[in-house]
C-alpha cells in the first residue's frame, strides 16, 4: 500500500468515525413518521398530486376516498422570473412552483391547515438562443420542482397535530 492510498483511507475512516460519534444521520424517508389513511382531493391530476400519491404509498400510507383525513391540493402554479440584464447571452431564471394545501379531519370538519401556500424554487441558467435545450432544461426543472414540492407537502403533513 503506497502512502497516498493509506492517507486517503485514513482520512475517510477518520471522517466516518467523527460523523458517527456526533450523531450525524442522513435525512431520508426513514425519518418520516407513518401517516394515517388520507383522502386526496382537489386537483388530483397534476404532477404534484401524482408525486404526493406515489410518495405516500412508498411510505406505507394508504390513499383512499372517505379516509378520516382530507388533504386538498390546489392547482400548482409555476412562475418564472428572469434574473440579470437584457443581453443576448445565457440568462439565469428563477422558477417557483407553488400550490395551496388544506388538511381537514373528517370526523369534526376542523381544518388543521387551511389554504396554506406551499412552494419551492430553483434557479437555472439557459440560453435564449438555444430553444430546444431551453425547453428540455425547463421541463427537467419543472419535474424536479414537482418532486420537491410533493416532499414539502408530505413533510408538512407530518407536523399536523393529531394526525399521528
Amino acid at each position: 500500500m503506497n502512502r497516498r492510498t493509506f492517507l486517503t483511507a485514513s482520512i475517510v475512516a477518520s471522517t466516518a468515525v467523527l460523523l458517527s460519534g456526533c450523531g450525524f444521520q442522513l435525512r431520508g424517508s426513514e425519518s418520516l413518521p407513518t401517516l394515517p389513511t388520507l383522502a386526496l382531493e382537489g386537483n388530483t391530476n397534476s404532477a404534484v398530486a401524482q408525486q404526493v400519491t406515489a410518495r405516500l404509498q412508498q411510505l406505507g400510507t394508504q390513499v383512499e376516498v372517505g379516509a378520516p383525513w382530507r388533504v386538498t391540493l390546489g392547482t400548482p402554479s409555476l412562475s418564472e422570473r428572469q434574473l440579470g440584464g437584457d443581453g443576448r447571452a445565457s440568462r439565469e431564471h428563477e422558477l417557483t412552483l407553488s400550490t395551496s394545501l388544506s388538511v381537514q379531519a373528517r370526523a369534526s370538519n376542523a381544518y388543521h391547515i387551511n389554504n396554506a401556500t406551499v412552494s419551492t424554487s430553483t434557479r437555472i441558467r439557459v440560453s435564449d438562443d438555444d430553444l430546444l435545450n431551453r425547453e428540455t432544461l425547463m421541463m427537467e426543472a419543472e419535474q424536479t420542482l414537482a418532486r420537491q414540492l410533493s416532499q414539502r407537502i408530505i413533510e408538512r403533513l407530518t407536523y399536523v397535530e393529531g394526525m399521528q
